[in-house]
């Protein structure tokens, strides 16, 4: 088997996101009141929505990009490993079907099925599946165009939503 080209950086991926028209992305830190294991994640708003109803928590993003475990929460995709992330994409039901081969509402009792630490591949998300959200660790040739147009597509849909 012969090896895929590298992944996508964080700041590659980050600058992808950043470059998408209409996006605002708030970085967790200690001003922004979010606990330490948050601190470094990138929440992905419609720039369109208001930003203090995001920033007080009140806006729900439609993307994220996770660079550390959530301890006792999220620790699936170990993330803590050197130079690991995940973006995270709300698709909606339908998209979720499409993108995993089965609903979300299956994902509880089929979330052994996958090794959420495999990289450049989308999965179901390890625990906002059930809400209609994938996963991708490091996305990179298999999966970075689709990303990009899952990310259009998340945005769009945040928009239609108001």
């Amino acid at each position: 088997m012969t090896d895929l080209p590298r992944s996508w950086t964080l700041d590659e991926m980050t600058t992808r996101v950043a470059a998408m028209d209409g996006v605002r992305i708030l970085v967790a830190d200690a001003e922004s009141g979010a606990p330490e294991s948050a601190w470094g994640d990138m929440f992905v708003y419609d720039a369109g929505a208001s930003a203090a109803a995001a920033s007080a928590g009140a806006g729900i993003p439609f993307a994220t990009i996770v660079v550390s475990d959530y301890p006792g929460f999220d620790t699936a995709s170990d993330l803590d490993r050197l130079g690991v992330y995940r973006v995270n994409i709300h698709v909606g039901r339908d998209r979720f079907r499409d993108l995993v081969g089965y609903g979300p509402e299956s994902s509880s009792s089929r979330r052994d099925e996958h090794d959420y630490r495999e990289a450049d591949r989308v999965l179901p998300h390890p625990v906002y599946a059930p809400q209609a959200w994938v996963s991708i660790v490091n996305p990179g040739p298999r999966t970075g165009d689709l990303v990009t147009s899952l990310l259009a597509e998340a945005l769009a849909w945040s928009r239609r939503r108001g």
